[in-house]
């Protein structure tokens, strides 16, 4: 539960440290003779939850890229052909086939992928929904008169990109369009929860 809770709310290791600190208070308070054991089994466990992740170790990510000057395309198949586990789509409409190509070749890797697109953007002439649930992707779209507008992905639940840009031939190459990839641990936990919101929410 505390790993949990503090993966929900994001911590660096300042704060860890803090909470470290605020743990071996607690345990000198409450030790005596009768409790030692248990208080020092109790104080391992917590100090193995706040230890600093080995993901506080990597680089920063934040970067920001523009279309039709930037090779957004390539950022986002770099991202698919470096990810491991897991990739969460949830965007407005898929036809660029560059992009669909990098989904396919992930997830015949074995990458575990859902997507989350509109129904009506679903339908039309170009879209790559049909493609995607041929390949066995698990792929789930709104049952509104609205429109499911994002345009987010979390990769190994570890980075998110996330902007205005459709994954479209025309937002490559003619709309200003634009996304961010970062590594922050608040947002990509953020953007990860709405999309299990969505994806029960438009469960079949």
């Amino acid at each position: 539960m505390l790993s949990q809770h503090l993966g929900e709310v994001g911590v660096d290791s300042e704060q860890l440290a803090h909470f470290r600190r605020m743990a071996f208070g607690l345990a000198r308070e409450a030790i005596d003779a009768t409790n030692g054991t248990m208080i020092v089994e109790w104080l391992e466990e917590v100090a193995k939850v706040l230890q600093p992740s080995a993901a506080e170790d990597k680089e920063d990510i934040a970067e920001a890229w523009f279309s039709p000057q930037g090779d957004c395309p390539q950022r986002i198949r770099t991202l698919l052909a470096q990810v491991k586990q897991t990739v969460e789509i949830c965007v407005f409409t898929i036809t660029d086939d560059r992009l669909t190509s990098a989904v396919l070749e992930a997830h015949g890797r074995g990458v575990r992928i859902r997507i989350i697109t509109d129904n009506d953007k679903a339908a039309d002439l170009g879209s790559d929904a049909d493609r995607f649930l041929q390949a066995g992707i698990d792929l789930r779209v709104d049952r509104t008169e609205y429109h499911m507008h994002h345009k987010f992905a979390v990769f190994d639940s570890e980075v998110l990109l996330n902007g205005s840009y459709n994954w479209t031939r025309g937002a490559a190459a003619n709309n200003e369009e634009n996304f961010i990839v970062t590594n922050n641990r608040r947002l990509v936990a953020i953007f990860s929860k709405i999309f299990e919101e969505l994806w029960q929410q438009f469960k079949s």
